[in-house]
């Protein structure tokens, strides 16, 4: 089933880890969530207005950027329909990607690279990540991300070696919200807090708390804890850690604060979670 952007969703509400074909359609408002996005297009071209400046992408092209900043479609040449992956945070942490890369995309530079020869493997492995990722079996789901992982690694080396095929685009600096959750992104699993996210911008906490729970609807102290709980669940899926030691690994100070978190956005304790979601998996 094709997907079309939602004028009515949620700014900034998630995606998660998702493949999907998408038909492209004129946007009247730009969309924002903070994962990564990667387009492919196997037909056709859009043009994307994103950080207020224009960037196409053609046929055969693949495009990598941080979907936190607004990105729309303002134009594009034919009814095509194109391949859109988004990744979460708390899942990127796991793959250890360049670190060249993941500063690109953190200034805000749209990554690209233009058709490349293996363009019909590209479309299988696009077209296995929708209906690998659209079932409910989690060991596909965790295979797809291996997958997914190993292509962006090879894009990012791609992007630094093959020089003639890239069209990157510096936009204006970052401004503060933008800069907090770059922060926060590469930092929650560590025991920060309010005042170190503001003090990484040079701004008082409370304005700083105020600015962000302007963009983000929600107070920089419960961003944090939702990566952490959104980070500590795939721990729990994908590992045999205890749960005291995922409590830690996740940023969290102690056991009572993870779960008392953690059964607040799940609705269940850590520990019935992983029992569920491993029975899901037998």
């Amino acid at each position: 089933m094709l997907k079309k952007f939602d004028e009515k969703r949620n700014e900034l509400k998630p995606y998660g880890l998702t493949c999907e074909l998408w038909q492209p359609n004129l946007m009247i408002r730009p969309d924002r969530h903070n994962e990564i996005e990667i387009n492919y297009l196997p037909k056709g071209s859009i043009t994307y207005l994103i950080h207020q400046q224009k960037f196409t992408v053609n046929k055969g092209s693949t495009v990598v950027f941080w979907a936190l900043l607004p990105h729309q479609i303002v134009d594009f040449t034919e009814e095509s329909p194109y391949y859109v992956i988004t990744i979460p945070f708390s899942m990127l942490r796991h793959w250890e990607l360049p670190k060249f890369f993941l500063d690109r995309l953190f200034k805000g530079e749209v990554q690209s690279l233009g058709q490349q020869e293996d363009a019909d493997l590209s479309n299988k492995l696009f077209d296995r990540w929708v209906n690998e990722l659209g079932s409910l079996t989690l060991d596909l789901h965790h295979a797809c991300e291996l997958e997914i992982c190993a292509f962006l690694e090879r894009f990012a080396i791609k992007t630094l070696t093959t020089h003639q095929s890239i069209k990157r685009v510096d936009f204006p600096l970052l401004n503060l919200v933008e800069k907090m959750a770059v922060f926060i992104a590469r930092n929650f699993t560590k025991p920060i807090k309010v005042k170190d996210v503001a003090s990484e911008v040079g701004l008082h906490p409370d304005y700083a708390n105020a600015i962000f729970k302007k963009s983000f609807n929600t107070s920089i102290s419960s961003y944090l804890v939702e990566q952490r709980v959104l980070y500590a669940q795939r721990e729990l899926i994908t590992t045999h850690e205890n749960i005291a030691s995922i409590a830690f690994k996740s940023g969290f100070s102690s056991i009572s604060r993870f779960n008392a978190s953690f059964k607040k956005y799940n609705d269940m304790t850590p520990r019935r979670y992983r029992t569920l979601m491993k029975s899901a998996q037998s």
